[in-house]
């Protein structure tokens, strides 16, 4: 018995050794973590200065890029700024400015300033509001909130913005626990939540749910701590007022014709030109061409033109064009390096406006089509800023656009829609003059898709197709392409002279000929009254605001009349 006594002892103590270690494996596998993570390492931010940069979390979503942080602000960059918030911020940074259009005025900053410069004065703000470095120019969030519908919260190491708002799954946490990083009780620690406080539930999973904090701070929490969970609609931001843009529309329909005036000469064609039209009630001369990149232009404008007008019944719609002069001089007109100066935009509108003004004109209409991919931003300043002037002056603001597709999408009609009072497609040149591709000038497809493109930018009651009262007439002579143009008052005539007879095609709802002589083969998508119905149907079906010609001596007195019937249509 006496020689049992140590071998029971050994055992006994092997037991309890085991039953130690088992109870701590056991410990170890389901006791909670108590270790936090680095919140500068998990944001990602840099060894060094790390004080000076924050991560930014977007819809509980995290931006890849950092920002800078100074003296208790962060600072997004003009980019970010763009793509994710508010792309009416606008940086001139050869002048070092940054502004921001509004209705009635523009706001400006100079970089590495804290004031605000508006119409009723300065204003300084007591902190940086916007700066460049290396290239780059950043502005403060808190700036940028002041005219975006955004919210902000700043937390250590990160800030949390919001710019769109649903609805949303809240909980209330049942007592004081750990937002861990990952779903497991051995996660590290983010950040701790008390009992009582309520998380916004982004995921659940089996035993896990993935919430948002109070403060802040996304990772997980177990679903036994979450209590009361119920669908919320969440609040919008309550310090921002959306800006209204008012805008002048005439009493129903446009129904404009361009007046192609290419000298003093051509001021007293106007009587002759109106006689032969009907439902005409505007009449757009086209007066001026930008002359050089100083924000001059020349103009073969006259007071006279715009009374005789008036007294007509018609209002008159100054036409300001990018390409003539440079045309006809070789000038070089630059639109970049006009619209990118803030100096030289600002010139050339108040050159026009106060143009405008001493003719007693009605409106302005913007007929640049040199404007490149590169300028789209100072496209879209000088479209706000323009139409600021137009507004203080009541004057009707228009553009003239390409028919739209992905390749133009920087002319901005999205802008022309918010701040322009009418948007004009010219709903031709599918296939154009010079281009040596056979094909239609504006088959009912190219209309009718131009027309539900803009109309997914701009407001129906501010769009306004334009019709060609002309056809190309086009020779193929081995691998020669040449054309010449045909006018709606000419095209069945010459159809005759030449002998053929056209016949309708359904697919570009035109007449369509086809003819040979000699070596030469001619092809003709001709536009004629009854091509001009269709697409005059398609417009009346979408609830357009009105319709345009070009021009306004090419047409016949039956084209007229449909124009006169689609304009006095209900």
């Amino acid at each position: 018995m006496k020689k049992a006594v140590p071998v029971i002892i050994a055992i006994l103590l092997i037991v309890v050794i085991g039953a130690v270690t088992f109870g701590g494996m056991l410990i170890e596998r389901y006791s909670y973590s108590k270790e936090r993570v680095d919140l500068a390492e998990y944001y990602g931010l840099p060894a060094e200065g790390t004080d000076e940069w924050v991560a930014v979390y977007l819809q509980d979503e995290k931006l890849e890029e950092l920002i800078p942080f100074k003296d208790g602000k962060c600072y997004f960059p003009i980019d970010m700024v763009h793509q994710y918030f508010n792309d009416i911020f606008y940086v001139d940074q050869s002048e070092g400015l940054l502004l921001y259009a509004l209705p009635e005025e523009v706001v400006r900053v100079s970089l590495g300033g804290s004031a605000e410069e508006r119409d009723g004065g300065s204003e300084d703000l007591g902190y940086l509001i916007a700066y460049e470095e290396d290239g780059q120019v950043y502005i403060a969030a808190d700036y940028v909130k002041r005219y975006t519908n955004i919210s902000l919260q700043y937390a250590v190491n990160h800030v949390q913005v919001y710019n769109e708002w649903g609805t949303a799954t809240v909980a209330t946490v049942g007592k004081d626990t750990a937002v861990r990083i990952k779903g497991g009780i051995k996660s590290e620690i983010l950040w701790d939540v008390s009992a009582g406080s309520q998380v916004k539930v982004l995921e659940q999973m089996e035993t896990w749910s993935k919430v948002r904090t109070e403060d802040g701070y996304i990772g997980y929490v177990e679903n036994k701590l979450l209590e009361n969970l119920t669908e919320i609609q969440e609040t919008p931001v309550t310090d921002y007022t959306q800006p209204q843009y008012s805008s002048i529309q005439l009493p129903g329909k446009v129904s404009l014709g361009w007046h192609s005036i290419g000298g003093p000469a051509g001021n007293d064609t106007l009587e002759s030109m109106v006689a032969a039209t009907k439902g005409l009630n505007v009449i757009a001369p086209t007066w001026f061409s930008l002359c050089d990149n100083e924000g001059n232009f020349q103009s073969f404008a006259s007071s006279s033109y715009v009374e005789r007008a008036h007294g007509m019944g018609l209002q008159v719609w100054g036409v300001w064009d990018d390409f003539n002069y440079n045309n006809v001089n070789q000038a070089g007109i630059n639109d970049y390096q006009i619209l990118s100066s803030t100096t030289i935009r600002g010139r050339l509108i108040e050159n026009m406006v106060q143009e405008a003004l001493n003719l007693d004109l009605d409106g302005i209409n913007i007929d640049f089509e040199k404007v490149t991919a590169e300028c789209s931003d100072h496209y879209a300043q000088f479209i706000r800023e323009l139409s600021i002037a137009c507004r203080k002056n009541e004057l009707i603001l228009s553009f003239d656009n390409y028919v739209p597709f992905n390749f133009n999408d920087y002319y901005r009609r999205d802008v022309q829609g918010q701040v322009a009072d009418y948007v004009i497609i010219m709903g031709y040149d599918e296939h154009w003059h010079g281009s040596g591709d056979p094909g239609s000038v504006a088959s009912i497809d190219y209309v009718s898709g131009g027309i539900d493109r803009t109309l997914e930018q701009v407001p129906k009651e501010k769009v306004v197709n334009a019709l060609p009262f002309y056809s190309i007439l086009w020779c193929i002579d081995g691998a020669t392409v040449t054309d010449e143009y045909l006018l709606l008052s000419n095209t069945k005539d010459f159809l005759q002279r030449v002998g053929v007879e056209a016949q309708w095609d359904e697919e570009t709802s035109q007449l369509y000929a086809e003819w040979t002589s000699g070596s030469k083969t001619y092809k003709l998508w001709a536009e004629t009254e009854e091509s001009i119905q269709v697409k005059l149907n398609v417009m009346q079906n979408r609830e357009i605001a009105g319709v345009a010609v070009w021009q306004i001596s090419y047409g016949t007195p039956e084209a007229w009349e449909l124009i006169n019937a689609y304009v006095n249509a209900q």
